[in-house]
């Protein structure tokens, strides 16, 4: 998904790239700076006292990222990131400049400033700046205090730009005297923002070039005998340019809506913009030039370009290391309801948690919100967030019926009504308990190739067959079975989804013991089991098709918990052995791990607002599971790195959570198939 998500954010998006794709190809700086301020693109984010459009960080980041993707020339990125920053201090001379065209840029580190009786004194030679050699107005930062002034041509050193389409120059000054009234005075949480707004989305619109370039290619370039886009590792290659993607324009987009947050909040989410971001666009573009083989290494395709837009942008903003954001202890407001939505639903159910009992949150449709009525409350988006901030305000978790999650959707979309009476709400109350016999020896990921068969026989169905795989069966009173009812038929087909009451003749279960040392996985021996009527579900031979129902609801629910190699640990970590609370490798691994969770959790949100405003993901929630399998595996590997000596003992809650990491590598289909799934239903990859 791009930065935006409402209607009139889209509409904003399409004007942007529909000017730019007509602007910027073959533009001439000077006619196409004017073309740009004419059509007031530079000064939307800007208020109206100062002559701007008066919209807001939110705005600028949606026009960025489409003039990212067309590669957009001259100074407009420099120029919007420096009159953003002016723009937190107020009203200003150089604010209304900006507005009326000015060009800019912002000056970082290297310059020493001294305060005088005159105002301030500043001396030494800067970074180099994007876009400084033609900026009319510097904005410019010297040992953590803000000046604008306006460069004269000595004192500009030039530098070679690695990005092609824009200048770089440092400032020298020598004991150069700033007025007081050209301090700017503005928070440094607030200033950090004003950067990393609008380079984070123009790093998302890299991505998003980069991945239309790529699949482009990998569609149409045959080797072998057909497209090169058919081979499951240029598929996954892809699928690893839309993950950068996704986390460029996560990042970016919470950034933006960052603005009316608390400066703490503002310092979280900068960083965290220069943390996912900026990487992302140079990560997406290599992988392009690799799917684009010598042909992307060439001078005359755009591939290398784009590539040196990134690299260039990567480091605009300064150095930055992941400790930024283990040092900053304040979890991320990512709670999609204000305190004024939904009064009346919130006193129906603070009426129903005061009594806190499980049966009676199942009565009142609490249990599982989003399900319809009678059974849940039919709540959308909106209204599952002001009950969860409910249960939270109380310190109530959330019920949840575990592998029922999963199963009561499909019950409740293709089951019958007596199936929906017997099952859904008995297991919303926590008297029934679910596994999943899917798996099989033969049948893991290609679940297409089970064998356990289904033979009809009077008033029901004999199923025989081994399961595999199957977590929590020996606590599970029922259990969701695919089995083939129909053997000459193709291999997604003849295949149906029954019920089966564990406690039926011919069930065994046998515990599986995993590397941990527990036994939550099993082994199900199915032997001329009978299953009758009632509980196949939907019609024989459609199985498969509500198989899909069951899988999508499991990779949603895995792609929003981390189960492992979670920030909580590492904390923990922190908090029980002081010689690392103040490690910076220590705090770095802890920073890289709430990157990696703020990632996550505002793919949630921002797939909450999706659905708010209609948008139809589709397969795109197998992004989410990938992301979410891979930070566990990141994660936990960190932990492990971290705990040194103690990684020996068997004793540590924390060797064993590492150990327990395959299950959510495996579980709900391999890290692998979901990259798959990406590849040719999200990007339209063939098979």
């Amino acid at each position: 998904m791009p930065i935006a998500l409402s209607e009139e954010h889209r509409d904003l998006a399409e004007s942007a790239a529909g000017w730019a794709s007509r602007y910027a190809p073959g533009a001439e700086p000077t006619e196409f700076w004017k073309a740009l301020t004419t059509q007031g693109w530079h000064s939307l984010h800007l208020p109206e006292s100062a002559g701007g459009q008066g919209a807001g960080l939110l705005e600028l980041a949606v026009v960025a990222e489409q003039f990212g993707r067309y590669l957009v020339p001259g100074p407009f990125l420099p120029t919007v990131t420096a009159s953003a920053v002016l723009a937190v201090a107020g009203p200003s001379e150089g604010l209304t400049a900006f507005a009326a065209g000015a060009t800019g840029a912002v000056v970082l580190d290297g310059l020493r400033a001294a305060k005088t009786a005159d105002g301030w004194r500043i001396d030494g030679t800067s970074a180099p700046a994007l876009g400084l050699a033609e900026a009319e107005i510097a904005v410019v930062r010297a040992q953590e205090v803000w000046f604008v002034l306006r460069p004269e041509p000595g004192q500009l050193v030039a530098v070679e730009a690695v990005d092609l389409t824009r200048s770089v120059a440092r400032l020298r000054l020598e004991n150069f005297l700033v007025p007081r009234e050209n301090v700017v005075k503005v928070s440094s949480e607030s200033a950090e923002l004003a950067l990393a707004v609008p380079a984070a989305a123009e790093a998302a619109g890299l991505c998003g070039w980069a991945l239309d370039c790529a699949v482009d290619h990998v569609r149409t370039r045959v080797q072998f005998g057909r497209p090169i886009g058919s081979f499951q590792a240029v598929q996954h290659r892809a699928a690893g340019i839309l993950l950068h993607r996704e986390r460029a324009t996560a990042a970016a987009w919470d950034a933006a809506r960052a603005e009316r947050h608390s400066r703490a909040q503002q310092a979280l989410a900068a960083a965290q913009a220069r943390h996912a971001a900026l990487p992302a666009a140079v990560d997406a573009s290599v992988s392009c030039v690799r799917l684009l083989g010598a042909i992307g290494f060439t001078w005359e395709h755009d591939a290398h370009r784009y590539w040196r837009r990134a690299v260039a942008l990567s480091g605009s903003l300064g150095r930055f290391t992941a400790r930024a954001l283990g040092e900053r202890d304040v979890p991320r407001d990512l709670t999609l309801a204000s305190p004024d939505d939904c009064p009346e639903l919130r006193r129906q159910v603070a009426s129903v948690l005061d009594q806190a009992d499980e049966r009676l949150l199942a009565d009142a449709g609490l249990a599982a919100p989003h399900y319809p009525k009678p059974y849940g409350l039919d709540a959308g988006p909106l209204e599952q967030a002001v009950i969860a901030e409910e249960f939270d305000r109380r310190g109530i978790p959330q019920p949840t019926t575990v592998i029922g999650e999963w199963v009561l959707p499909t019950l409740l979309t293709h089951g019958s009504p007596d199936q929906r009476e017997r099952f859904v709400l008995p297991t919303l109350r926590g008297d029934l308990r679910w596994c999943q016999l899917f798996s099989e020896p033969g049948a893991g990921s290609d679940l297409a190739s089970l064998r356990a068969r289904a033979t009809k026989v009077d008033g029901g169905w004999r199923i025989s067959g081994q399961k595999v795989w199957t977590s929590l069966a020996h606590e599970a009173h029922w259990g969701v079975c695919l089995a083939r009812t129909d053997p000459d038929a193709p291999r997604h087909r003849g295949i149906s989804y029954f019920l089966v009451d564990l406690a039926a003749d011919g069930v065994t279960v046998r515990p599986i013991r995993q590397a941990t040392g527990r036994a939550e996985f099993n082994e199900v021996f199915l032997d001329d089991v009978f299953v009758p009527d009632r509980d196949l579900v939907g019609e024989p031979d459609s199985g498969w098709r509500l198989a899909t129902t069951t899988l999508a609801n499991e990779r949603h629910n895995m792609g929003s918990t981390l189960a492992h190699g979670s920030s909580d640990r590492i904390r923990q970590l922190l908090r029980d052995d002081p010689a690392l609370a103040g490690d910076p490798e220590a705090l770095a691994a802890l920073g890289r791990c709430v990157s990696r969770e703020l990632t996550l959790a505002t793919l949630g949100l921002r797939t909450a607002l999706a659905r708010l405003a209609g948008l139809d993901l589709g397969a795109e929630v197998s992004v989410q599971k990938v992301l979410s399998a891979l930070a566990q595996q990141e994660g936990s590997r960190e932990l492990i790195a971290l705990l040194g000596p103690g990684s020996a003992s068997a004793e540590d809650g924390h060797v064993l959570d590492h150990l327990g990491l395959p299950a959510v590598l495996f579980g709900g289909g391999t890290v692998e198939i979901q990259l798959n799934v990406i590849a040719q239903r999200v990007l339209g990859l063939p098979r």
